[in-house]
C-alpha cells in the first residue's frame, strides 16, 4: 500500500536547517516511507508513551517524528 505524505508547516521550516547531504538522505527515506513505514532501514519506532507518534531514523543526527491519518503519513517535526 502506498501512503501519501503531507508536512506541516514546522517541518517545511525545519527543513531549511539540513545540509545537502542530509535532504538528499531524507528524500531517499521519504519515498521508502511512502511505500512501507516499517522498511527495516528506516528503523521505525512508536514513541514511548504516545499512541500514535512514530519515528524513523534519516541519519544518527536527524530523526523525523510522524503520525498516520488514515492512508495519510504527517511529517510533524525532525
Amino acid at each position: 500500500m502506498n501512503y501519501k505524505i503531507t508536512y506541516t508547516k514546522r517541518f517545511i521550516k525545519n527543513l531549511k536547517r539540513l545540509n545537502a547531504a542530509e535532504r538528499a538522505q531524507l528524500k531517499k527515506k521519504l519515498e521508502i516511507l511512502e511505500m512501507d513505514p516499517l522498511y527495516p532501514s528506516l528503523r521505525t519506532k512508536r514513541i514511548q508513551g504516545t499512541v500514535d507518534l512514530f519515528e524513523f531514523s534519516v541519519n544518527m543526527d536527524v530523526r523525523v517524528i510522524w503520525q498516520y491519518d488514515g492512508d495519510t503519513i504527517i511529517l510533524l517535526i525532525f
